[in-house]
């Protein structure tokens, strides 16, 4: 894997003479009282301003105050007219935009497409804070204020629709975001390596229509001459054709019809004969593949599938070549992933001088997402679990970045000492996965060519070290800590990996839960668990064994609590059936659940809308997906997980009969619901319950729900809590 250019070893530009602001600046007036007459960039964001390592617009402001550029944020702008957009004058760099932590639509609407009636990003969790589709809105709101003005979006709206993607609120195909946006640059994933690359080439002078090879970036335009472009179809051949053929080994004259480029588009090409005749391969730094156009994929569903296969082959920076995609007349050019930031470089961006609390604006309103993470510490970036449903591989990559023991313990003793309101508790030390705190590939040259999805399904790859010592050494010494009570974890365990090392879950057990621990299972069939890549069932009971056992040992009474979706692709209703069998026999009763989302990029989006399946090679006939789509099934779906909701029994009852099922209606122990209906219940419209999807399952910022030092354990009858 090449090398990057360290974080912190660029020279400060001149305005670092100004120093750090308190908050950085959101009116002029506050950029008056720092003594600026301008800001170089201008962050808009649609959450409220809140200067903590957890928002990414603070993270953004303050690794740019770093570099010494000045900075000011516009949030929650009112996006009816540019005027708001305006008030703190142009920037003499660029306009950053993000949507914010979580995508807009997911903020705003539930899996089943009902409005939310609350936004935790908001002051008060008021509604309707923010545009649908922020981030295109936001755009063209800054254009009209300032059309002269560099436009770079980014955040997790951006990041999932680099390319054309499937919307599931419209259930139509769209174009990549750059587009309908009209930005000049897309940042996607974690953008700290490329927003600090862009500012400083931005202030030395060069044009933003330069800055076309920067990693973690796309661009409008068409591959650079020196590049050897291979058309996606010859790699993964997405048709009735003949087997796949290894591109490298092809001319023109010898691909199948079906495979040839599309004969009315100059720029697709394929590898050079005389090359192939020398024995040469082009380099992968100098290759890129072309993706089906958005006019293709949007016609065609296998061909979307196609397209998504190839895009997540394509996501470790150690190998993956760049991308493009045409849409219309022009290209949209996606370069390889950004390079994983080093600890030093991780431990730098989360020491940088945050206030940790709301911009002093909002006075006493309270944020409900600031007020579940203030006293929350991410200890690590990225997934290598690859579950289909989830989007964080996509935007914070696979291989995991870690901050130091030592960095970690500095924040605690910063929460310690300055946050108001800290009663000695620390909510979580986490991050995307609780357990993968400096877990990586025995090789760093295996890493670097590796193209799986996951690294432990459908087992642990034996590459993979397991080793979960740094991480108790991690949590004894935080524990250790004068002034602190508690140090407690709720990101999600990944218990099939926690399994490999009974001490981190005895570590666990014993000192770092409080009454209950969620897990997430997701299902209990083979059908929707080999569709997410998840492990099965009978990992979940090794688990549950040596949690059990150690909790009893610590003389703690203590719960699993396991989350399970609805309407997953590949699940049946038979699927339905046994989870809810496995749910009454083990006395869980869930308060509410969540329903599968398609969120943009994910792979199971793509078995969502395609029917197929592509974590294997797709083709006209290859594996067929069940896909529980449409309001009713889902309903359904969802109604399984809730079988104890009387309002639930007359649609499970007719589902039963039509399937053959009427053993089931009954009041024994091994019946699901009872014949009877109680007075008054039942009347409910399907499906009046909304489903919950969390932030954890999209890639985003984590949100604990929980608060500290009300724990407990729970009674031997469990209910189930909302993510």
């Amino acid at each position: 894997m090449e090398a990057a250019k360290n974080l912190f070893s660029y020279r400060k530009y001149w305005a670092h003479r100004f120093g750090t602001a308190p908050f950085l600046p959101t009116t002029r007036e506050e950029m008056e009282a720092l003594g600026w007459d301008a800001c170089d960039v201008i962050v808009v964001t649609g959450d409220a301003y809140v200067d903590h390592p957890s928002f990414g617009m603070a993270i953004i402001g303050r690794m740019l105050e770093a570099q010494g550029f000045r900075v000011g944020i516009i949030a929650q702008p009112d996006w009816r007219t540019p005027a708001d957009f305006s008030r703190l004058g142009a920037p003499r760099l660029f306009f950053g935009i993000t949507a914010g932590n979580m995508d807009s639509m997911v903020n705003r609407y539930t899996a089943d497409r009902r409005i939310r009636s609350d936004d935790a990003y908001t002051p008060e969790a008021a509604p309707g804070k923010r545009p649908d589709r922020s981030v295109i809105v936001y755009a063209q709101r800054v254009r009209e204020a300032f059309p002269e003005s560099p436009i770079v979006i980014g955040g997790i709206e951006a990041s999932l629709r680099r390319v054309a993607h499937y919307d599931y609120w419209s259930e139509k195909i769209r174009r990549s975001i750059l587009l309908d946006s009209k930005a000049d640059l897309l940042v996607y994933g974690n953008g700290e390596r490329q927003i600090v690359e862009i500012a400083h080439r931005l202030a030395a002078g060069e044009p933003i229509g330069n800055l076309t090879r920067l990693r973690g970036t796309a661009v409008i335009g068409s591959p650079p001459a020196e590049f050897t472009e291979i058309d996606s179809s010859s790699v993964d051949t997405p048709g009735p054709l003949n087997p796949p053929i290894d591109p490298y080994e092809m001319s023109p004259s010898e691909a199948s019809p079906q495979a040839q480029p599309d004969p009315e588009n100059a720029n697709e090409t394929r590898v050079p004969l005389e090359m192939l005749k020398a024995g040469r391969r082009p380099p992968r730094s100098a290759t890129c593949l072309r993706l089906p156009s958005f006019e293709q994929v949007r016609d065609d569903p296998v061909l979307y599938a196609h397209a998504s296969r190839v895009l997540h082959l394509e996501a470790n920076p150690g190998n993956a070549r760049a991308l493009v995609q045409r849409h219309g007349d022009v290209d949209v050019w996606i370069n390889p992933p950004p390079i994983p930031l080093a600890t030093e470089e991780m431990d730098g961006i989360y020491e940088l001088p945050y206030q940790r609390l709301p911009h002093p604006s909002y006075g006493g309103a309270k944020i409900p997402a600031y007020e579940m993470i203030r006293f929350s510490i991410p200890i690590q970036r990225g997934c290598f679990g690859g579950c289909t449903f989830c989007s964080i591989t996509e935007h914070e990559g696979r291989i995991i970045q870690n901050r130091s023991e030592d960095s970690v313990i500095r924040e605690i003793e910063t929460i310690r000492d300055t946050v108001p309101g800290f009663t000695g508790i620390i909510s979580d030390l986490g991050g995307p996965t609780a357990n993968m705190y400096r877990i990586a590939c025995k090789s760093r040259e295996i890493e670097a060519a590796c193209r799986k999805p996951s690294c432990v399904y459908p087992g642990i790859c034996p590459n993979l070290d397991t080793d979960h010592s740094p991480l108790v050494r991690l949590y004894r010494r935080a524990r250790a800590l004068p002034g602190i009570k508690k140090i407690l974890i709720a990101s999600g365990v990944r218990y099939d990996l926690a399994i490999e090392s009974p001490e981190y879950v005895k570590e666990l057990a014993t000192h770092h839960v409080g009454g209950y621990l969620k897990i997430a299972p997701e299902h209990t069939e083979q059908g929707p668990l080999s569709k997410m890549m998840k492990p099965g069932v009978g990992t979940y009971y090794r688990f549950k064994q040596l949690f059990d056992r150690y909790s009893r040992e610590a003389g703690k009474e203590q719960y699993l609590i396991p989350y399970f979706i609805a309407a997953h692709p590949g699940t049946r209703d038979e699927d339905m059936v046994a989870l809810a069998l496995w749910l009454k026999k083990h006395g869980f009763r869930a308060d509410q659940v969540q329903a599968f989302l398609p969120s943009p990029m994910a792979t199971a989006t793509a078995m969502y809308h395609s029917g197929k399946n592509p974590l294997r090679k797709v083709s006209r006939n290859s594996e067929e997906v069940p896909i529980p789509k449409g309001l009713r099934i889902r309903r359904l779906h969802k109604a399984f997980l809730r079988y104890h909701d009387p309002d639930n029994w007359p649609m499970l009852r007719a589902a039963l009969q039509r399937m053959g099922r009427s053993d089931l209606i009954g009041s024994g122990p091994d019946q699901l619901i009872p014949a009877w209906q109680p007075k008054g219940t039942g009347q409910r419209p399907e499906g009046a319950r909304a489903a919950r999807f969390t932030t954890q399952h999209l890639g985003l910022p984590r949100i604990d729900q929980s608060k500290p030092g009300t724990r407990r354990a729970r009674p031997p009858r469990k209910r189930i809590p909302t993510r």
